[in-house]
């Protein structure tokens, strides 16, 4: 295996975005549409209702015409149509049989009914597997690598389904998890040497602070030659890829909200999407959902269809993203068109109306690091999208200011968010380290409205 070649798999990923990878995308899509229409009665259901026949299909125009969206509405009115029987509902948007899974992940469900990922062996191996080689391959690790592994050692699909995909490329895995907390991450470092970590960007962020205490050790000389995270934003804000770079003394790279990853490219230029050949991208209006053209800047909601899998399969199905995409070469030469994550549908606050996500306020809030700490929390005194203003975001500054510095920060991170953002929010102060961290998904909201029910 010649470990200086630019990809991990040299059929596939030199074709990534461009024409001959469309003609090979659309054999595939006709096959797995194909495959529904004979054994999945949800979509065998929607392909003859829609006059979509696979062997008659003309183009991806014509696909995109006739097929409706598929997201998480679609799947609670679907559970619903069966009695509330989750595995029933899984069997009718499935090729095969539920007797034939070998594993159920899902998403957190954070906002609602969790996201279900059902997978074979073959899900596992040739497409998740498939998609975390393929972007770790880019980030610089290989099968000699040791990986300290800190998801949550769970199903959900950041957890033990990314885990047991890595091991596609042979590394030595360190199952520590985020359950088990700073200082038991920080042992199975000191004693087993991991130089790759894999877990969320907060939970890196806390790192820099628990290891000074812990170990009397920085980041730094804890010897990683590289960061692969995701489960939200953080590797792809600046300020924050910045903060966590110069504390680890090496490259941090995002990945997640579909098939994607970062590159090392200095600046961060977005995620590579690596799966031309294993799921069809697309941006919809996030109102209207009519397709957007897949342009150099164009923003959008992210849509999948699978053209390769057994049970996890996705058809035109959102995730609630929003992403912008970007068509023209990268710098770092590598193959892939880029998508940045904007934020979540639900997760969009609009003040005044401007519209806003959370990674757009934190990314101005890191950049006073080190005078703030870099935590923050969005107060929502009412049910978003929409909030009156002034929106309130509590903020921790950092030791040993005065009131008067304290006073005059306010003021600047206000000024500077009018400036970016168009909004002036109303800073309020909270001591260093008072704000709980977690070693799970940052927290973003204190949701006020919720204690008046």
């Amino acid at each position: 295996m010649d470990q200086n070649r630019p990809y991990w798999n040299m059929d596939i990923e030199p074709l990534l975005n461009t024409p001959e990878m469309e003609k090979i995308q659309f054999v595939k899509l006709k096959k797995m549409l194909s495959r529904l229409k004979a054994n999945a009665p949800f979509y065998a259901k929607m392909i003859e209702a829609s006059k979509c026949d696979p062997d008659s299909l003309s183009s991806m125009d014509e696909f995109k015409d006739k097929i409706g969206l598929f997201n998480k509405e679609n799947l609670r009115t679907l559970v619903m149509e069966c009695n509330g029987d989750f595995i029933k509902a899984l069997d009718q948007i499935m090729p095969i049989s539920v007797d034939q899974l070998d594993y159920i992940a899902t998403t957190t469900g954070t906002t609602g009914i969790p996201t279900p990922y059902p997978m074979t062996n073959f899900d596992i191996n040739n497409i998740w597997g498939e998609v975390m080689v393929r972007g770790g391959w880019r980030a610089g690790i290989r099968p000699q690598d040791r990986v300290l592994f800190c998801f949550a050692l769970s199903m959900v699909i950041a957890g033990i389904p990314t885990m047991m995909g890595m091991q596609k490329m042979g590394t030595t895995m360190i199952p520590v998890g985020a359950e088990a907390k700073s200082e038991r991450i920080l042992l199975m470092q000191s004693l087993f040497k991991g130089n790759v970590y894999v877990g969320t960007p907060s939970l890196a962020e806390y790192l820099i602070e628990q290891s000074p205490k812990l170990l009397n050790k920085t980041v730094a000389e804890l010897g990683f030659k590289a960061l692969l995270c995701g489960g939200e934003p953080g590797a792809g804000i600046p300020a924050v890829k910045a903060k966590i770079e110069g504390a680890y003394g090496c490259r941090i790279f995002d990945a997640g909200a579909g098939f994607g990853c970062s590159c090392d490219h200095e600046e961060y230029q977005g995620m590579h999407w690596l799966g031309d050949d294993l799921a069809y991208y697309e941006l919809v209006d996030p109102k209207t959902k009519a397709p957007i053209p897949m342009e150099n800047g164009a923003k959008g909601e992210a849509v999948f269809t699978s053209l390769e899998g057994d049970g996890w399969i996705m058809v035109r199905q959102s995730m609630g993203d929003i992403h912008q995409v970007f068509t023209d070469p990268c710098p770092c030469g590598r193959s892939g068109f880029r998508y940045k994550v904007v934020g979540r549908s639900d997760d969009m606050l609009k003040v005044k109306g401007v519209m806003v996500y959370p990674s757009h306020i934190k990314g101005v809030i890191n950049e006073f690091v080190p005078r703030v700490t870099g935590e923050m929390r969005i107060i929502l005194d009412e049910k978003p999208p929409r909030v009156v203003p002034p929106l309130k975001i509590r903020v921790e500054h950092a030791k040993g200011l005065s009131e008067e510095q304290i006073n005059a920060l306010g003021h600047e991170i206000s000024e500077t968010m009018s400036k970016k953002l168009k909004i002036s929010p109303s800073i309020i102060w909270a001591e260093p380290g008072s704000l709980e961290r977690s070693h799970y998904k940052g927290q973003t909201f204190e949701k006020t409205y919720e204690d008046k029910k």
